[in-house]
């Protein structure tokens, strides 16, 4: 057995089977929706008609992740629907990671449903890892109602690639001696990190499975794909030095929201209420983890589809609500065309925990002051819930006035 023992846990279509398990616990059904042609999904009304997760037998019927609710109902007509409750799923995650630390030392949540587990040395506690994988999910499933995929290898990436293999509840092993006849015979898009425009262009170069990547010379595939060629390689041959196992979550590089609407907008000031909206929610999840950052971009979709951006760095940094607005609203008017708007967004970057000013003697008092109100409607939103203070402007609006808020779960308490 190598020295080295990483496991990646995965749940098995994590928000159907987390709402599954929760409507029959409250009674709300008696169906099962792992056991029917199913799908979590947003509204279609409100142009968030996207499928986010599906059952077993709804992928029989060719429904898959990502796809508009539309397309998967012609697929499969009978298929239930039911709207997400994100407040289910991060009661579930962290129920999920609170159990995986009873049993490792070293946890790293990868995402809302996947962590990574370092296991070595722990044979001398739990015996053979591979036999121990299956007692691990065996267990999740008997105390948390849903079941997982455990990956076992050497690294992060090949134990990650094996949790993919044949689903669900099910453990798989990819040790570096199993590569060549697990690894690749599978198709070149099945390797991590390999999207469908990556695949579309190794194919273009004859390279069909992930073995014809990793027997390809690397500096044709570099001249090719620059840095990413060189990482794709080394993870078709089944090596991730750059992907080390950390016991946290790495800090946010960025922080960002954007809303779909449901109707087209037209007018500026529309547009800046619900710029106003994304920002709250942006400045109060910079402020929950202590960060400030210095560039801002906004980004647009109109109705034909079009994409534009724009972006600046501030002199500053900053966590205040109030300024990454106001650059927002400077980049939007120099950006929008008056087309019709489907899609709004704002983003920031360049996030660190470091605070520096470069002083404005017209900007310092007012944004100052506007720092010690957020730290107060935090605490406020903090206790109370986040519809427990809300500015004017949303009252009586259509307008949520925390787009996609902190969490769901605590919207109202």
């Amino acid at each position: 057995m190598p020295n080295t023992i990483i496991y990646n846990i995965d749940v098995n279509s994590a928000f159907l089977s987390w709402q599954a398990k929760e409507m029959l616990e409250t009674g709300e059904t008696m169906v099962d929706l792992r056991d029917i042609p199913s799908a979590v999904g947003g509204s279609e009304e409100h142009r968030h008609g996207i499928i986010l997760a599906k059952s077993a037998s709804a992928k029989a019927f060719g429904v898959h992740t990502g796809e508009p609710l539309v397309q998967a109902r012609r697929k499969c007509p009978n298929l239930t629907v039911v709207p997400p409750r994100f407040d289910i799923y991060v009661e579930n995650s962290k129920a999920f990671i609170e159990l995986l630390k009873e049993h490792s030392p070293v946890i790293e949540q990868f995402s809302i449903d996947e962590a990574f587990c370092d296991m070595t040395g722990m044979e001398l506690l739990h015996g053979d890892p591979v036999a121990y994988a299956h007692t691990l999910k065996d267990e999740i499933r008997e105390r948390l109602g849903f079941t997982v995929n455990i990956g076992i290898s050497t690294n992060k990436l090949l134990s990650k690639m094996a949790s993919d293999f044949t689903k669900p509840d099910r453990v798989h092993t990819l040790f570096p001696d199993e590569i060549s006849e697990k690894l690749w015979p599978l198709p070149v898009e099945d390797l991590f990190y390999v999207g469908h425009s990556t695949a579309k262009k190794l194919r273009g170069l004859g390279i069909h499975t992930i073995g014809e990547l990793a027997g390809t010379d690397p500096e044709l595939i570099r001249s090719h794909f620059k840095k990413h060629g060189e990482v794709i390689w080394n993870y078709a041959n089944g090596n991730d030095a750059d992907m080390p196992l950390r016991d946290k979550t790495a800090a946010n590089k960025g922080y960002g929201n954007s809303v779909t609407t449901h109707y087209d907008v037209t007018d500026r000031q529309t547009a800046l209420r619900i710029l106003l909206s994304l920002c709250e929610t942006v400045g109060a999840r910079l402020r929950a983890d202590k960060s400030y950052i210095s560039v801002v971009s906004v980004s647009l979709v109109d109705y034909e589809f079009h994409h534009s951006s724009k972006q600046t760095t501030l002199p500053s940094t900053t966590n205040v609500t109030e300024k990454i607005y106001d650059t927002a609203v400077m980049l939007f008017d120099a950006l929008w065309t008056h087309a019709p708007l489907r899609l709004l967004g704002v983003n920031t970057s360049h996030a660190g925990t470091e605070k520096y000013e470069q002083y404005n003697l017209f900007e310092l008092d007012k944004y100052e002051k506007l720092s010690k109100l957020n730290e107060a409607i935090d605490s406020i939103r903090d206790r109370y819930g986040e519809d427990s203070v809300k500015r004017a402007c949303f009252i009586d609006s259509d307008t949520a006035h925390m787009s996609e808020g902190l969490n769901k779960a605590k919207r109202k308490k």
